[in-house]
């Protein structure tokens, strides 16, 4: 499946990824560094905040308590946004555009 991964710096990076991988685990794979993950997708930090363009947000499973719990955490926090470690790309996801929420 393929994914628009928008940069904090706004540059729109597309990227080929396998079914079964999370989005966290394909941005790394990507070469954008602008994703610390500094847990390693264990689900507790939230230093792979991106935000979903609005279009998939429906597409995705429903966030957990303790995915919004740690989003709580962020200053930048809003409508669209999920931790990448928590979204498991799948075929029904091609085409989803993502930006990297600014850092803490």
């Amino acid at each position: 499946m393929k994914f628009t991964l928008r940069t904090r710096l706004g540059r729109a990076v597309t990227v080929q990824s396998p079914d079964g991988v999370s989005l966290m685990e394909a941005i790394r794979a990507s070469g954008v560094d602008e994703i610390l993950a500094l847990c390693g997708g264990c689900l507790s930090c939230a230093t792979c905040h991106v935000y979903i363009d609005p279009p998939f947000k429906n597409r995705l499973p429903p966030m957990s308590e303790d995915e919004a719990a740690l989003l709580d955490t962020s200053t930048h926090r809003n409508e669209h946004s999920r931790l990448s470690c928590q979204i498991v790309l799948t075929s029904d996801l091609d085409g989803l555009e993502a930006t990297v929420a600014p850092e803490e």
